[in-house]
């Protein structure tokens, strides 16, 4: 199982993965919510119930691919973080990483564009918005929530890695819930690369440290959470595996 992107092709990996799934949110936003498309749904919920499992779906697909068997497919730079501070990443490889994800999103983004032409541009290119009555300490709190929550699910199945073939629809139920449940909300982005690119081609800038920030927080918080709760158990060994890099099937 691949930990370390010791070989140069594997941020090239993220870079295209977050690209396929930047391109893949930015579409299905572009058919459900553009008030234009044959295929708009009225129900603003109902829409994003549909693009959190399609999100949750296409991530599952992307983790089983043979370019995310090799890289991870982290495809989210608070999980790259994650990892990494759950002792299950090497450091030397975080902010290439990441790099690679953000270059992702506005790579995904900028062809939904081409792809769609103006249809995109009106529905902000994708770009997750909070409710008006939610101010930015109330979308801080719950996109660094949803990182915490993230976190100590991959923790558990670092630490117990007999479990690791639930791990990937596990987190597709759990990133469908965060889009279904918070996308009306705070805007259910939960991963710094879903705003990034949307949030740049758009200008919609104002709130995009909090879509950067809190997850990356919410990664330190979940971590720190996590080996509180290992420290002193028998078990609670350093882990070795990183249960995204690959599954079997």
């Amino acid at each position: 199982m691949q930990t370390a992107p010791e070989r140069g092709s594997y941020p090239l990996y993220e870079f295209a993965l977050t690209a396929v799934l930047m391109f893949t949110v930015v579409t299905a936003i572009r058919w459900v919510l553009d008030p234009a498309s044959p295929a708009v749904l009225g129900n603003v919920r109902l829409a994003l119930l549909l693009v959190g499992a399609l999100a949750g779906a296409l991530v599952f697909g992307l983790f089983r691919s043979p370019w995310g068997r090799r890289s991870g497919a982290h495809v989210n730079p608070a999980v790259t973080l994650a990892l990494w501070l759950l002792r299950a990443f090497p450091g030397r490889g975080v902010a290439v990483y990441v790099v690679a994800q953000l270059g992702g999103s506005l790579a995904g983004t900028a062809l939904a564009r081409l792809a769609w032409g103006p249809a995109v541009a009106r529905v902000g290119y994708g770009a997750a918005a909070a409710a008006p009555s939610w101010n930015g300490w109330a979308v801080f709190a719950a996109e660094g929530g949803c990182l915490v929550v993230v976190t100590l699910v991959i923790g558990f199945f670092l630490a117990h890695p007999a479990h690791e073939r639930w791990f990937p629809w596990v987190l597709a139920v759990l990133i469908c819930t965060i889009v279904a449940v918070l996308g009306p909300l705070s805007g259910g982005s939960a991963n710094p690369a879903r705003q990034f690119g949307p949030a740049l081609m758009s200008g919609s800038t104002a709130r995009l440290w909090i879509y950067l920030v809190a997850p990356a927080l919410g990664a330190a918080l979940g971590a720190a959470a996590h080996h509180l709760i290992r420290r002193g158990r028998p078990s609670g060994r350093r882990p070795r595996r990183d249960p995204t890099a690959s599954h079997p099937t």
